[in-house]
């Protein structure tokens, strides 16, 4: 049976277009449309429902560190150093080296963590991280709690307006708490906007829709925009660009290990040794440079016709006005501007090797 939002009534009243999405029924747009609702988190600030997202918490024993050195283990980051409040993108992998989820870990304490992870993968991550646990961590599963995502240029104005909080001085990736702990706000988002994910309980949730929603810079959008927006970013989806056979080497996501202080983690041997000796594949970029709209599964050719790879993820980019997407490819064919061609229906169309992002990130401080 197809899961529902605490919003699910809300998308029902605006007239959304719903759709199954990781198992819940989602809105994939309302009626401004997939294009312009795009555009309009470029332009001012659109709302998201993400509360199919998971929301959990790992906790240690009060003086000591065993929650850092937990996800030291189950992720190839670092975390003895990173700040109270702060967020770090991360994956978690497998003993082969390969990547079971990507997920936003929050240091909330000492020895306290807060992660999101994918709505996709969230019973399989529960799962895979109770069974790492250690004596004396604590796990909790916040699923009476929903996730509203503010993007846009106009989203800090927005939250001073609707809810009087400044977020000035807050740091991308930094989070910032209520007073009661009945809301939490990151500063942080998957549009390459500065924007804010706003995790409250399942019952305060739709009057915080509605709430900001009334302003007149914000519109609700959908899974669909969400996507095309996600993908100028060259930011992955869970399943389509990283899955557990690529590892973080491959799917150009190295820096997740920062100066490689952590060398304990799960599949550490795998991937160091990639490292070492090279990898023979990477995610990359593609332009279209011909008319048309290459999606997931298009082969991805050279000029000969022999093909390198096919797309992982691909759609039209209503910022560049052209067709962009992201593929393996072969290290000798990876290069920055490299010309190769893509199939869409039996037209090989001209297209180059890009770098990602594709669109200029517009985040505080442009680091993830």
């Amino acid at each position: 049976m197809t899961k529902k939002t605490a919003l699910y009534d809300a998308h029902k009243k605006l007239g959304a277009k719903m759709g199954e999405f990781a198992g819940y029924d989602m809105p994939l747009y309302y009626d401004l449309g997939v294009k312009q609702e795009h555009e309009w988190t470029r332009s001012k600030a659109g709302i998201f429902d993400v509360s199919h997202m998971g929301q959990i918490s790992v906790k240690g024993v009060e003086g000591r560190s065993d929650a850092v050195e937990f996800f030291e283990k189950i992720t190839p980051s670092s975390f003895a150093k990173q700040k109270i409040d702060r967020t770090k993108y991360t994956v978690l992998t497998n003993e082969q080296g390969g990547i079971i989820d990507d997920l936003m870990v929050t240091r909330t304490g000492e020895n306290e963590f807060h992660c999101v992870i994918n709505a996709g993968c969230k019973d399989k991550d529960i799962d895979w991280i109770k069974s790492q646990l250690t004596e004396g961590l604590e796990f909790h599963h916040y699923d009476d709690w929903s996730l509203i995502a503010l993007q846009g240029p106009a989203s800090q104005w927005v939250l001073k307006q609707i809810l009087d909080i400044d977020l000035s001085d807050l740091p991308y990736m930094g989070l910032w708490a209520q007073d009661d702990y009945k809301l939490f706000i990151s500063r942080l988002g998957y549009t390459g906007e500065d924007g804010f994910e706003l995790s409250v309980p399942n019952a305060d949730a739709e009057k915080l829709w509605n709430d900001l929603l009334s302003h007149d810079d914000v519109q609700p959008i959908g899974l669909a925009a969400r996507d095309s927006l996600r993908l100028e970013m060259g930011y992955c989806l869970y399943g389509h660009d990283i899955d557990a056979t690529t590892s973080p080497l491959e799917a150009d996501l190295g820096w997740v290990m920062g100066k490689m202080t952590n060398t304990g983690f799960i599949g550490a041997d795998v991937v160091l040794k990639q490292k070492e000796e090279g990898i023979t594949r990477k995610r990359v970029g593609i332009e279209l440079l011909d008319k048309g709209v290459a999606r997931e599964g298009a082969e991805v050719q050279l000029e000969d016709g022999s093909i390198i790879g096919t797309l992982c993820s691909g759609g039209f980019s209503p910022t560049l006005d052209c067709s962009i997407g992201q593929a393996y490819l072969p290290i000798k064919h990876s290069e920055l501007g490299t010309s190769v061609y893509v199939n869409v229906r039996g037209r090989k169309l001209e297209a180059i090797i890009s770098d990602m992002p594709f669109v200029e990130p517009k985040t505080k401080s442009n680091k993830i």
